[in-house]
């Protein structure tokens, strides 16, 4: 059983904070983030960030649906970790400045993986999928964030 990671990162055009904000806000906007491959999401406890307890059906292809419960932790500035009480699976997403009026937002997702022929079908194909689900959490995130009015800077 070897750890399986999937990553995908995206630049956004709004401040980091905000961005991070909006990422934690799971009894609001993080809802309306979630492209179609996500269902049944449920805040159970908390809804802003650290303390946060979530659930949501993952469908990852036709077949594989995960029953997610997260725990969502806060261990450093700019950091949200969604630990699946119901797998292995980790979901840590970074927010960190990427000059000025911008942020540069990582989602990384790790697990333990099968073992045998489904282990190597899992490693090769499962991350590219779960990057590209996430990849449409974080366009939608720049949509939500990002400042359409045609104006520049911060104020």
């Amino acid at each position: 059983m070897g750890q399986v990671e999937a990553t995908t990162e995206r630049i956004i055009a709004a401040d980091p904070e905000e961005v991070f904000d909006t990422l934690a806000d799971y009894s609001g906007v993080r809802a309306k983030l979630l492209p179609e491959h996500f269902s049944e999401y449920e805040v159970r406890e908390g809804g802003d960030g650290e303390g946060t307890l979530v659930h949501w059906k993952l469908q990852a292809t036709s077949k594989r649906v995960r029953d997610c419960l997260l725990e969502v932790s806060e261990p450093s500035s700019g950091q949200l970790v969604e630990k699946d009480r119901n797998s292995s699976m980790v979901t840590t997403w970074t927010v960190t400045p990427a000059g000025e009026g911008r942020a540069k937002a990582v989602v990384t997702s790790t697990w333990t993986g099968a073992t045998g022929i489904g282990g190597f079908f899992e490693r090769t194909f499962a991350p590219k999928g779960l990057a590209r689900i996430y990849d449409a959490v974080l366009v939608r995130l720049a949509a939500e964030v990002e400042k359409g009015d045609g104006t520049t800077g911060t104020g």
